[in-house]
């Protein structure tokens, strides 16, 4: 008997060969020759076979990491930005209406009108990234098949949020943009 990955012989009644792991089969017949087994030409001395490197999964064992990262990198923005966007309304609250600071002197010079008017603004970016970043992990998790493609045009724009953006976003390029992790990801995600 014989392995039908590498063709070595194997031992009669063995299901799975001891060299490659591969399935074992029938003794081949003459002039077949197998995958990875080389063909020998007349009076040339043919190498025996050795076992390709086995690829390690590069997607598979960092998806559950990577969705879990960015579902708290969302609740990270979200709660660093509702302490800058109270420390702003305070700011434009005391210094605009006049009111003392809590330590009981009055903060001197006003604030310039438009700070007022970028409250809304920062709330709704903030809002927008969080949902982004939480959407991203949640296609992650759920191996959505345009999961890859959101994760990558997600992380390039969190390599401006540094520390932890750009971090986070240095490690999920790193672990999904290679060819090989496109294939991956291909045989990996669930159909919608």
């Amino acid at each position: 008997m014989v392995c039908t990955a590498c063709g070595a012989a194997v031992v009669e009644g063995v299901r799975f060969c001891a060299r490659c792991g591969g399935a074992v089969a029938a003794a081949p017949a003459e002039g077949q020759v197998y995958a990875g087994q080389a063909v020998p030409v007349a009076g040339q001395y043919v190498a025996p076979y050795a076992p390709q490197p086995i690829m390690r999964s590069r997607v598979e064992p960092r998806l559950q990491t990577l969705g879990t990262f960015w579902c708290l990198y969302a609740l990270y923005r979200v709660v660093s930005a509702a302490i800058a966007m109270l420390m702003l309304r305070a700011v434009t609250l005391y210094s605009l209406g006049g009111v003392e600071w809590p330590l009981g002197h009055e903060f001197g010079q006003s604030a310039p009108t438009w700070m007022e008017g970028l409250l809304p603004v920062v709330a709704v970016v903030i809002v927008l990234g969080a949902a982004l970043a939480t959407f991203t992990g949640w296609s992650l998790l759920k191996r959505k098949p345009w999961g890859r493609t959101l994760s990558i045009v997600t992380a390039i724009l969190a390599l401006l949020k540094f520390p932890f953006g750009t971090a986070l976003g240095i490690y999920t390029l790193w672990v999904m943009v290679p060819a090989e992790a496109a294939m991956e990801w291909e045989a990996i995600a669930e159909p919608d």
